[in-house]
């Protein structure tokens, strides 16, 4: 009632913004916070439900996550029954059909990245309260899918194709050879268990050494440390 006489183009300012004095007030994440999930269910639908004039269409999820970049992490922290509310918002389904099928709109710009163009963490938000239903979700699934197969791909692949390569020379320098020479070594098989094995310690286990050197001096220069009985370890290592 409050807000049914806005001007469509202003009635996503009215939801999401109270202007008193110097301090301005979030309807939306003050319904959250005060646990009044009726009225921020409301508000979220209302946000998310298409308008138009003769000019234009209107749809609040520009004006949402601008307000709220983070309102995934809210609902997630404060109220996780509204996750779902909010993402059924982020699925047009057209009311035609052709050829037995409709047309489905998924707006996920805004849950791919954020405002600084940087990856968003919408998927590590909602994977951290562990629920597999949300997960199943027609909106999640589809942003996890774009990720995978658009930009995380390729990357794993190349990451793991160096692991892949260094087992294989690994077991080989320790396991295929022996297999191979029957316990007689030749001088040949020598050379070549010495030159695979110079590679893993040079080249793998170089790598780890460096990466962890520089972690662990960052950790300690920051003050970035666990206790671990008398010693103080970086704190990175505590994720096992």
């Amino acid at each position: 009632k409050a807000i049914g006489c806005a001007p469509r183009g202003e009635r996503a300012g009215w939801l999401l913004t109270v202007q008193v004095g110097t301090q301005s007030i979030s309807p939306l994440a003050w319904s959250v916070e005060a646990g009044n999930i009726e009225a921020a269910t409301a508000i979220i639908k209302d946000l998310l439900t298409f308008r138009a004039d003769r000019e234009r269409y209107y749809f609040g999820v520009d004006h949402l996550f601008k307000r709220h970049a983070d309102i995934i992490k809210i609902l997630c922290d404060s109220a996780p029954d509204l996750v779902p509310v909010l993402l059924d918002c982020l699925i047009w389904r057209s009311r035609t059909t052709e050829n037995g099928m409709r047309r489905v709109n998924y707006y996920v710009k805004h849950l791919l990245a954020d405002e600084e163009g940087d990856f968003s963490k919408t998927l590590f938000w909602i994977t951290s309260i562990k629920d597999p239903k949300l997960v199943c979700h027609p909106v999640v699934a589809f942003v996890a899918d774009l990720v995978w197969g658009k930009v995380a791909y390729r990357s794993f692949l190349y990451g793991r194709s160096w692991h892949f390569l260094t087992l294989v020379v690994f077991l080989t320098s320790q396991s295929i050879i022996k297999s191979v020479s029957a316990g007689t070594m030749t001088e040949n098989l020598r050379y070549a268990t010495f030159a695979l094995r110079l590679f893993i310690y040079v080249f793998s286990m170089g790598q780890m050494i460096f990466t962890h050197s520089g972690r662990m001096f960052k950790g300690y220069r920051s003050g970035d440390t666990v206790k671990l009985g008398p010693l103080k370890v970086p704190g990175y290592l505590s994720n096992w």
